[in-house]
């Protein structure tokens, strides 16, 4: 009896931690394990089930806890596996010269499989290529690439945020920003289809929230309300993609996609939890692509390993404007606004500090 009401306390507590907007890496971080909480929920239901007395007062107080806590999780949670409407609808009538392909990976800066990577690409031909954490050592083994693949942005670094692009299509416009750290890059740049319609391109990787070095996610968190503020000023079709550091469901992460107006492909199809690679039960959604209601989707796969800590993920998504009229995310209300525009006081940071391409 008494540990399993120890283990409702904890899970009590757990669940309310992220009530919270203070950016502790501890209140953030609870976010991340929503998923493990709800399984939480649902063996504790079953313990209480099976050891305790049904009928009395105590057990079902701990029993009432225990579904609130679950059905909290799920509220999170559930918008992420195909019981849920999908956000962006499948693409239908398929047209090669408006498809685009995009290969987003973290591929670790320790890990020395490029040759994994490499086949992946050769594998799946994919129109973008885009890793993080790539250093001096990656950008020679991927060299090959650009026989193919000639139109990149490259920055090497060896502090886990170097970060690198690859592209069969034109790239233009290319821009590479410290938006609110300077050894933290972004990159910017217009890309053409084959169609000849222009996407206006962000890659992201901000730095997390850790307890050693980042105890606080404001850096983060500004990064992601700058470039959102920035995008929701746009008429083009645009697609932002990389390693957030936040999972899909997190509050942060949700104001991002309300203040940017983007939507989440994942919705309604898959969590497709690409961290970490190393470790099945603690997996959730870190690497991620965003996109207007410019587009439609072909796929979204989770790949194969490749010696990294993260999955690659791809998603092929077909540009639709005419069909993307019909979908629509979520939308910012005066507290969310309220909200950002603290978080970028915080850092004294602003959308004009974001690259525009094709503005």
């Amino acid at each position: 009896m008494l540990i399993i009401a120890l283990a409702t306390l904890l899970l009590g507590v757990v669940t309310l931690l992220p009530f919270s907007r203070h950016p502790h890496w501890l209140i953030r971080g609870a976010d991340f394990p929503r998923l493990q909480f709800a399984l939480m929920a649902i063996a504790l239901l079953l313990a209480q089930l099976m050891f305790l007395d049904s009928s009395a007062t105590g057990t079902r107080l701990l029993m009432g806890v225990t579904a609130l806590c679950l059905g909290y999780q799920l509220w999170w949670i559930l918008p992420y596996t195909p019981l849920w409407p999908q956000e962006v609808q499948t693409a239908r009538n398929r047209c090669a010269e408006r498809q685009l392909s995009i290969l987003t990976s973290n591929v670790l800066t320790p890990n020395r499989n490029a040759a994994a990577l490499l086949a992946l690409v050769n594998q799946h031909q994919p129109d973008v290529l885009v890793t993080l954490e790539s250093d001096q050592w990656w950008q020679e083994q991927l060299a090959e690439l650009e026989s193919v693949m000639p139109y990149t942005i490259q920055c090497p670094l060896d502090n886990l945020y170097g970060m690198h692009v690859y592209s069969r299509l034109p790239l233009a416009d290319t821009e590479i920003a410290f938006l609110v750290e300077d050894d933290v890059p972004s990159m910017h740049a217009r890309l053409s289809l084959r169609s000849g319609d222009s996407v206006r391109m962000h890659f992201l990787h901000p730095a997390p929230p850790s307890p050693t070095e980042n105890p606080e996610s404001t850096e983060r968190d500004a990064e992601l309300v700058m470039v959102a503020r920035s995008i929701a000023n746009s008429d083009q079709p645009v697609i932002l993609t990389g390693d957030l550091n936040d999972v899909a469901w997190s509050p942060t992460t949700r104001l991002f996609r309300k203040i940017s107006g983007l939507l989440d492909p994942r919705i309604g199809r898959g969590m497709f939890n690409t961290f970490n690679a190393k470790y099945p039960f603690l997996r959730w959604p870190l690497d991620h692509l965003f996109h207007s209601e410019h587009f439609t989707v072909e796929s979204i796969q989770r790949l194969p390993p490749i010696g990294s800590d993260h999955f690659a993920l791809l998603t092929c998504l077909l540009y639709t404007p005419v069909a993307g009229l019909k979908q629509s995310g979520l939308s910012a209300n005066s507290e969310d606004r309220s909200w950002a525009q603290s978080i970028v006081d915080d850092q004294s940071v602003s959308k004009a500090d974001v690259p525009e391409p094709g503005e």
